[in-house]
């Protein structure tokens, strides 16, 4: 069975109210503004104003947002992923000396599906990579992140030596390197190409979504050529200026 990441397909996702409203909430610092602010939003991109209060209405009904002080925010797990994705664009790293870090499930073997899915979303969002079957790891090379709780309530966790064989192979077997690299390199380009508020917001989020899923790997591990600094670097100046015509829009 190949356990590696799968990788997402080219294309971008089609923007919806909801997707409006949430990515210009991510981007936002701190992740709330007021209903007015985010129906101008949805004005760029021909969204109507009822269909963006009607989204904000499901959204908070859903649990997304929550409305306050005169503005809607993004709920706390959502907050999350905003620093998650904050992040993904600077990611905190360290000198890797050679040790990885592992997570061995070691509870009950009929665990409740739930349970694992909710452990294998949080070790995406660790970037931690599956070996084989309750089996996660990854490079020591990030700062220390604190374990959540569905994942200390189901593994043992521990920074070991590095398993049999050269730990290029085993990153390799770990992520679709190839197809990173290959998605980047895309987006690279739909950045340099991208024209008009709503097609640059698109390509926006899909890099951001894109470096979510970068593993952070040591500079030795990496294929050459990795694309993962230059695509961060270009995203950063060309999302300041979106963000700046959006402010403008919303003031």
């Amino acid at each position: 069975m190949d356990a590696r990441v799968p990788f997402a397909a080219p294309g971008l996702r089609p923007l919806t109210a909801r997707s409006i409203v949430l990515s210009t909430l991510l981007g936002h610092h701190p992740p709330a503004l007021p209903a007015r602010a985010l129906v101008r939003v949805g004005a760029l991109f021909g969204v109507a104003e009822g269909t963006v209060r009607t989204a904000l209405t499901r959204m908070v009904a859903a649990g997304d947002l929550e409305q306050r002080d005169g503005a809607y925010r993004l709920a706390e797990r959502l907050v999350a992923r905003q620093a998650r994705q904050d992040d993904s664009r600077a990611p905190h790293t360290r000198d890797w000396d050679g040790g990885w870090e592992l997570a061995v499930v070691t509870g009950a073997a009929r665990r409740a599906a739930p349970d694992r899915a909710a452990l294998r979303q949080a070790m995406a969002a660790l970037r931690m990579g599956e070996l084989r079957e309750g089996c996660w790891l990854r490079p020591a090379n990030l700062v220390r992140r604190e374990w959540p709780s569905v994942v200390t309530e189901q593994c043992a966790v521990f920074t070991g030596a590095a398993p049999d064989g050269d730990p290029a192979r085993v990153v390799a077997a770990l992520w679709d390197l190839p197809g990173w690299s290959r998605r980047a390199r895309e987006l690279e380009e739909a950045l340099h190409a991208a024209d008009g508020v709503a097609e640059r917001f698109m390509v926006s989020a899909a890099v951001l979504r894109h470096l979510l899923a970068d593993p952070v790997l040591p500079p030795a591990l990496l294929p050459a050529d990795w694309p993962g600094e230059r695509l961060r670097a270009r995203h950063e100046a060309f999302d300041a200026d979106l963000h700046a015509v959006l402010l403008r829009h919303i003031a």
